[in-house]
């Protein structure tokens, strides 16, 4: 089992890593925040332009036929830099939903503008202030028209199409709707992190095309996350790096008592706990994008733990950066707050960490029943 990535997978680690750096996406995150604008678009068109939208998207639909594998080391890069753009919305849920469930009428007709810019995407799946589960689903579609409301949709102010999850008749199903619909009611909902906003869409009795079955919806979308989940656990990854990098060079450079603060045995516990969480984390990462990208049976257990190890180890990360930084950690000059706030997010897209948690234990269970 080789659970590195390969060179060519390194070098456009690298290279996108050396483009966010050189756009100063860390510094637009701070512009997005102050502007209140929940995203850089014209970062957003650079990256289009690079094709990372298509990375996925198989090359007869004009994508470039790559693998999760390359989906993950820019998720981490993006992580890094808390890049505010809709990439995780458009490309790990929606775009992947496409790719895996969706008809080759659909596929034609909106891969092709989901790699081009001219579509984002996203999924509105929660109802309430709790996690969402099969049977309290309260959104309906009956014959093709969606009515009810959803909550914290990320980046749904700036998406044109968004894959909700309804229920039937005969069951739960993921339809897709167009935003510019008749009937589409957006409203923006205040979160800790206004770089990726989210919104509430209410429904009435709007136009949707079935993407799947009409029956085994929740299903598909336990996969669908399943697979996002390796993907948002990476970009946890980036920003814990970052967050612990920003720790270590600040712990040399700040002088108390004539030392590095760096030097004194508190400040070193802190930064040696960030570091053992990361280390853990980012090994069971790397077992998940293995499993992710081989198929593997242990996907839902590889990718519960990747989830629930990256977003421990971007809480501690985040929060100890801060504290490492003293008084100067909690002004909003330095940057350390907006890591703060994409670990809070982030640790609540796609579920909690207890959700995860619960995830974890229960295909544990499952896989030794097999």
């Amino acid at each position: 089992m080789n659970l590195d990535f390969s060179d060519d997978q390194k070098f456009l680690k690298e290279e996108a890593r050396k483009f966010l750096e050189k756009e100063n996406a860390l510094a637009r995150n701070r512009n997005v925040l102050e502007n209140e604008s929940h995203i850089d678009e014209e970062l957003w068109k650079k990256i289009v332009a690079l094709g990372w939208t298509g990375i996925r998207i198989p090359e007869e639909y004009g994508g470039l036929g790559l693998g999760h594998l390359e989906l993950c080391v820019i998720a981490e890069e993006l992580g890094r830099f808390l890049a505010p753009v809709p990439f995780s919305s458009s490309v790990y849920l929606f775009t992947e939903a496409l790719i895996i469930y969706g008809s080759d009428e659909i596929k034609k007709e909106l891969l092709p503008q989901l790699i081009s810019g001219d579509a984002i995407g996203t999924i509105a799946v929660t109802e309430e202030f709790f996690a969402p589960i099969a049977e309290n689903i309260n959104v309906t579609c009956n014959n093709g028209k969606i009515n009810g409301k959803k909550i914290a949709v990320p980046d749904a102010g700036i998406a044109t199409h968004v894959i909700v999850v309804a229920k039937s008749n005969k069951g739960v199903s993921l339809n897709i709707v167009d935003l510019t619909s008749e009937g589409v009611s957006v409203e923006h909902q205040e979160n800790i992190d206004e770089s990726r906003g989210h919104f509430s869409i209410t429904f009435d009795n709007v136009d949707s095309q079935l993407l799947g079955d009409a029956v085994s919806g929740w299903d598909l979308y336990e996969t669908l996350i399943n697979q996002a989940a390796v993907l948002f656990s990476y970009e946890q990854i980036g920003g814990s790096q970052a967050a612990l990098d920003m720790a270590v060079n600040y712990a040399k450079e700040r002088y108390a008592f004539g030392r590095p603060i760096g030097s004194y045995q508190a400040i070193k516990h802190k930064l040696a706990d960030m570091y053992i969480a990361l280390t853990l984390a980012k090994s069971n990462c790397y077992y998940a994008a293995w499993a992710l990208s081989t198929n593997s049976s242990d996907l839902a257990s590889a990718s519960a733990t990747a989830r629930v190890s990256s977003t421990k180890a971007f809480q501690l990360c985040s929060k100890e950066n801060i504290q490492t930084h003293g008084g100067n950690g909690f002004t909003w000059e330095y940057d350390c707050h907006m890591f703060y706030r994409r670990s809070k997010l982030l640790s609540l897209n796609l579920g909690s960490l207890s959700n995860w948690r619960e995830k974890l234990v229960t295909s544990l269970e499952q896989s030794n029943i097999n």
